[in-house]
């Protein structure tokens, strides 16, 4: 007959079984993190490149030929997804090359190119300056983060293959920011430019988001494919190669001169060794201490010859590849 006192003691489990409620809690928290951490992670590309994409950029200083006492044709360029682009032609007589210049994402207006332009028509250069599309005056309400711009230079490359003035002569591919991405990128992918100048490039969207973050390893491995999708998802998949790193694997022989400031906190400077990894060897670079995402020095920009170490960079490069 049982002890009174056993009926009152709670059953216990068999020797070698425990209670199965503590792991499937500890699965089931493990589980919803992991959710959590998938949401905030897809989540975060999509809210700030949303914000930094989704715009048309107005700007609140332009240039024009007349400041800096040259003619300037204003030119318009239709790409072959239907926007129209403004552009402004710089001729010249004889040109020993035809520079398409190329500004950054939010600034400035490729307009502050018109000193560059007068400088190199003073050498003998010809330019076409081309407000990438959602910029200024070109139509657009969507910023391509250099997947959709590549487009923009095509039509300008097509602009100038039907210009009688510009049949042979050499074409040189010259962007800033956003526009040096487009620069590599329109260059890996379209054979008729003959030269690159690239300055404070980003070695892909998804380098520089992650590097901007500040996050470390290995937080910033885990976010970049994250933000890769985001980019194929919205821009398309058949463009996620288009980036600058891998764009310039197409370079072949043609001439290079990428252009990157040590200290750069807008590009930083890891996204220049990315681009130099992938190069062609015979690629040429130029490094310049501190943070200078312009690369020319400060307060010259507008007037790129006073910065005698920059002018005298750039114009022997061109000088020797395309100047003969």
């Amino acid at each position: 007959m049982s002890d009174p006192a056993d009926l009152r003691r709670p059953p216990t489990a068999p020797p070698g079984r425990r209670s199965a409620r503590p792991v499937r809690w500890l699965v089931g928290t493990v589980a919803a993190l992991a959710v959590v951490a998938l949401i905030v992670l897809t989540a975060i590309p999509i809210v700030v490149t949303r914000d930094i994409a989704n715009r048309h950029v107005a700007f609140s200083q332009t240039w024009s030929g007349d400041a800096y006492g040259i003619d300037s044709e204003r030119v318009s360029l239709t790409t072959s997804d239907g926007l129209t682009l403004a552009a402004h032609a710089v001729h010249h007589p004889s040109p020993k090359a035809v520079v398409i210049f190329l500004s950054g994402t939010h600034n400035p207006s490729v307009t502050a190119f018109f000193g560059h332009a007068a400088w190199l028509l003073g050498h003998g250069y010809a330019s076409l300056l081309v407000e990438l599309r959602a910029h200024g005056e070109s139509t657009g309400e969507r910023i391509g983060l250099g997947f959709e711009e590549v487009m923009d230079v095509q039509a300008a490359v097509d602009h100038l293959g039907r210009h009688p003035a510009y049949v042979d002569v050499p074409i040189v591919a010259y962007g800033l920011s956003l526009g040096g991405a487009t620069a590599i990128n329109a260059t890996g992918l379209t054979p008729e430019i003959d030269v690159l100048v690239s300055l404070s490039a980003f070695s892909s969207w998804s380098d520089v988001f992650v590097a901007s973050m500040g996050l470390p390893e290995p937080f910033a491995s885990v976010q970049r494919p994250f933000v890769g999708l985001y980019t194929s998802v919205a821009y398309g998949f058949d463009r996620r190669t288009i980036t600058p790193k891998e764009q310039i694997r197409n370079l072949g022989g043609r001439p290079a001169l990428l252009m990157h400031s040590r200290g750069d906190t807008q590009v930083p400077f890891d996204s220049f060794e990315r681009l130099v990894a992938h190069a062609p060897p015979h690629v040429e670079t130029w490094v310049r201490e501190g943070d200078a995402h312009l690369i020319v020095a400060e307060g010259t920009f507008l007037q790129p010859q006073d910065d005698a170490a920059y002018a005298a960079r750039v114009l022997s490069f061109l000088d020797r590849n395309v100047g003969n």
